[in-house]
C-alpha cells in the first residue's frame, strides 16, 4: 500500500498552440512533460501520467500512463478520475494532481496540500494564489482528492458534469494559498508566448 499516488494530466488538447503538443516541447533539455513529472515524482510515493496521445515522448518518463477511462474528451475531470482509478489499485486513499504544462508548480506542493487538508474541515483540497488587491486565483487542476469519491465523479461525469470547481465544491473544499512573487508557481504554457515566458522565468529565476 502507498501513502500518496500522484497523477500529472497531460490528456489537453494543445488547442491554444497550434496543434503542436506543448507537453513534450522542451526547457533547458527537458519537456515540460518530464519536468512536472520529475518535480511531483520527489513528492509522492507513486506516480502515473495521464494523458490520451499515443506519441511516444509521453512514454519517455519511463512512467505508468493511464488514458480516461470516460468515452469522449471530458476535460480534466475524466483525468481526475482515471488517476482516482489507478491510485485505488495501488491502495492509496487520496491522490494529488499537477499539470504537465505547469514546470515551476512549488517543491513543497503536497506537503502543504494535506497539510492544509489536514488542518481544515473539508475533503479535497485545491491550489489558490493572489492576485492584484483582495483577488484570489483558483488552481483546479493542482488538487487532492479522496479517492473514495471516485464512484462519485463516475456518476456526476456520465450525467454530463465537466467544471472542476463545480463538482468539488458540493464535497467541501479547502483553498491552500501559495505566494505569487515573483511570479505564479502555476504558471502554464498554454500559448506560443507563454512558453517565451517560461524561457525567461528559468533564466532568471534560475528554476
Amino acid at each position: 500500500m502507498i501513502q500518496s499516488a500522484g497523477i500529472v494530466l497531460a490528456g489537453g488538447l494543445s488547442t491554444r498552440m497550434g496543434g503542436q503538443d506543448k507537453c513534450l516541447l522542451e526547457l533547458d533539455g527537458k519537456t515540460l512533460l518530464q519536468r512536472a513529472a520529475d518535480k511531483l515524482a520527489a513528492q509522492v510515493d507513486a506516480i502515473a501520467i495521464n494523458a490520451n496521445s499515443d506519441v511516444q515522448g509521453y512514454q519517455a518518463p519511463g512512467l505508468p500512463v493511464i488514458r480516461d477511462s470516460f468515452e469522449g474528451y471530458a476535460g480534466p475531470l475524466a483525468g481526475v478520475l482515471a488517476g482516482m482509478e489507478w491510485a485505488r489499485q495501488q491502495g492509496a486513499e487520496h491522490i494529488v494532481t499537477v499539470a504537465a504544462d505547469t514546470p515551476f508548480f512549488p517543491d513543497d506542493f503536497v506537503c502543504a496540500m494535506q497539510d492544509a487538508l489536514a488542518a481544515q474541515s473539508g475533503k479535497i483540497a485545491i491550489a489558490e494564489t493572489s492576485g492584484a488587491g483582495s483577488k484570489f486565483y483558483n488552481h483546479p487542476i493542482f488538487g487532492l482528492w479522496p479517492v473514495a469519491l471516485c464512484d462519485d465523479l463516475r456518476s456526476a461525469l456520465d450525467t454530463g458534469m465537466r467544471k472542476v470547481v463545480q463538482w468539488a465544491y458540493p464535497h467541501g473544499v479547502v483553498k491552500v494559498r501559495f505566494n505569487a512573487l515573483p511570479f505564479d508557481p502555476f504558471f502554464n504554457v498554454n500559448r506560443p508566448e507563454d512558453y517565451t515566458t517560461a524561457q525567461q522565468l528559468l533564466k532568471e529565476h534560475s528554476l
